[in-house]
C-alpha cells in the first residue's frame, strides 16, 4: 500500500510504534526473556512515547500539510511480522527486536527524506530514526 501523503506517513509511523509496543510488552512477559524484562519494559514505554510524539507532530503541523502527493514510497519494505514475542526463546526475541528497530530506523530515515518539504516534520522523523538506531545498539549489547 502506498504512503502518498503527510497523513499516511504519520499514520503508518504510529502503527509501527503501536506494533512494537505490543511486541515489547509481550516479550517482557515471556518467561524465557526474564533476563531482559527491564529492557523490554523500557522499550515498550519508549514506543508509547514515540506514538505520542508522532501524534503531536501531526497536530502541530496539520495546518502546514502539503497536499502534493508523495511518490515511490510504500509500506511493504517496512512490514515485518512481529508475533511470537510471548513464546519465542530469548535469542529469537532479541534477534526479532533488532530487526524491528532496524526496520523502524530505515522507515523514519526514508520518510524524513520523502517529507523534507516540511522541515520540522522531517527533523522529528529523523530524531525518531536516530533513537531507533540507539535502541538497536542497546539490543545488540543485550544479545552479546
Amino acid at each position: 500500500m502506498p504512503l502518498q501523503n503527510f497523513g499516511s506517513i504519520l499514520n503508518f509511523a504510529e502503527e509501527l510504534e503501536s506494533q512494537d509496543q505490543q511486541f515489547y510488552e509481550a516479550a517482557a512477559g515471556n518467561p524465557a526473556c526474564a533476563g531482559n524484562k527491564a529492557l523490554f519494559t523500557e522499550l515498550a514505554a519508549e514506543a508509547g512515547k514515540n506514538a505520542k510524539t508522532v501524534q503531536r507532530v501531526r497536530r502541530e503541523n496539520v495546518t502546514e500539510m502539503i497536499l502534493e502527493p508523495i511518490r515511490d514510497f510504500t509500506r511493504a519494505p517496512f512490514c515485518e511480522a512481529c508475533e511470537g514475542a510471548a513464546v519465542l526463546g530469548a535469542a529469537e526475541v532479541l534477534a526479532l527486536a533488532q530487526r524491528l528497530e532496524a526496520r523502524a530506523g530505515r522507515y523514519y530515515a526514508e520518510a524524513a527524506e520523502k517529507i523534507k518539504a516540511l522541515p520540522e516534520v522531517a527533523r522529528a522523523l529523523r530524531g525518531l530514526g536516530k533513537q531507533r538506531q540507539a535502541r538497536a545498539a542497546k539490543l545488540a549489547g543485550a544479545a552479546a
